[in-house]
């Protein structure tokens, strides 16, 4: 077993430590990993990075690790409070990773995937291509998965409800460009599918995207 595979290994513990507390975490969390990679390669990202996307993209929820059941798990809106602890993830992640100084070319998504186009975001108010474009990437696939899957809060959202509000956000949470190519690709025939997750709502899944062009 070679060093990469070594590291490998422990990212999936990681992922697996987390899942303990909601497997629904882990599903999801496999979903955008395969997905971003996808996108990734329609906008030629180099290929000697693709390691640390994937890694970033699985371990992009471990800060909430230090987020407490009850409010991780909560079924009504979160109060004010409730909203800043869970809202900590991301600063928890870079914590938590940032010693490991394998994990450190991969933290772009798990420290900025909340950060928005506007500067609105958290933790730290980046905008625009201030936000390193891996956390763009990650962050329009991750939230279309997410709005397509049941939460404890509310149920999935429809396809196109989800693709509504994708484009009412570009420009606001989400780069522009990044939107329309990743709404583009959905289109695709036989590159892009959906499938069910385990709440049996429609998820994303990226086939082989290596040949799409933006």
């Amino acid at each position: 077993m070679n060093l990469d595979q070594i590291y490998d290994l422990h990212v999936e513990s990681l992922v697996r430590m987390l899942a303990l507390r909601d497997i629904e975490t882990e599903t999801h969390t496999q979903r955008v990993a395969a997905a971003v990679q996808g996108l990734a390669y329609i906008w030629e990202f180099p290929s000697n990075q693709i390691v640390h996307l994937r890694r970033g993209a699985l371990l992009h929820d471990i800060g909430k690790i230090g987020v407490p059941d009850h409010i991780l798990r909560k079924n009504v809106p979160l109060t004010a409070e409730e909203r800043a602890i869970i809202s900590r993830h991301p600063a928890v992640a870079y914590e938590l990773l940032s010693p490991l100084s394998y994990l450190r070319p991969a933290l772009d998504i798990p420290y900025c995937h909340h950060e928005k186009w506007d500067g609105t975001g958290y933790p730290r108010g980046l905008k625009g291509r201030q936000i390193p474009f891996a956390a763009r990437l990650f962050a329009v696939v991750d939230t279309w998965d997410a709005l397509l899957s049941d939460r404890p809060y509310r149920l999935a959202w429809s396809v196109d409800q989800t693709r509504d509000y994708m484009r009412a956000q570009s420009g606001k949470s989400f780069e522009p460009n990044i939107v329309e190519t990743f709404l583009s690709a959905l289109d695709a025939s036989n590159k892009i599918a959906f499938c069910p997750s385990a709440s049996k709502s429609p998820s994303l899944r990226f086939a082989d995207l290596s040949g799409i062009s933006a």
